[in-house]
């Protein structure tokens, strides 16, 4: 018997959610820290993960220890350090400042479908990872990623295509991660069995 839900996230033990939704068949790993993120169906994070301000596509496989969203500090201000933005933990007297926080969770990352993202990766603020493609273990990256494609590397650089380039475009026309549960389990063998070339 399947442990994933069409209908709650399978959250394992630890984690700390916080202004997140998630579709269908979620599963969120053991200590991981999710906030201010959308989920698509299927999609998964392994252990110890930091997820914030992202747009999560359909069945992106997120390895343990990946940061996407990762916060940064403002640099043109006269100090670095969060005193004076998270002001009220140092005064009673002073309150957060508001708008940084909302600057923060403006700055989105989004992971696109079938997506696989290596042990340890970073995603920076405002980066797109296209559909299909695979970021390498311990990348940084900090620029969008194109369509199937794998990247890798500190900062992570093109390593080659998953796929040809009419591959990856028939790819992306068959939208395979928008068919139902039950037209995926129909599919199932040819998943399993055949090339991305046959399976088109």
């Amino acid at each position: 018997m399947a442990r994933l839900s069409a209908d709650t996230p399978f959250v394992h033990p630890g984690c700390q959610i916080t202004d997140s939704s998630f579709g269908a068949f979620v599963e969120i790993g053991a200590n991981s820290r999710v906030a201010n993120s959308t989920w698509g169906d299927y999609s998964y994070c392994d252990r110890t993960c930091d997820i914030a301000n992202a747009r999560i596509g359909k069945f992106a496989n997120i390895a343990s220890f990946t940061r996407i969203g990762a916060t940064d500090h403002p640099m043109e201000k006269a100090s670095l350090h969060h005193f004076h933005y998270r002001s009220a933990d140092y005064w009673d007297d002073a309150e957060h400042d508001a708008d940084w926080f909302a600057h923060r969770a403006g700055r989105t990352a989004t992971i696109g479908h079938d997506t696989w993202i290596g042990h340890a990766a970073i995603i920076k603020p405002e980066v797109t990872i296209g559909h299909g493609a695979v970021i390498a273990s311990g990348s940084i990256v900090t620029k969008d990623v194109a369509p199937y494609t794998i990247v890798g590397g500190n900062t992570a650089g093109l390593i080659r295509r998953r796929y040809p380039e009419d591959v990856a475009e028939r790819m992306m026309a068959l939208a395979w991660w928008d068919w139902d549960h039950a037209r995926l389990r129909a599919a199932l063998p040819d998943f399993r069995s055949l090339r991305a070339e046959e399976f088109l």
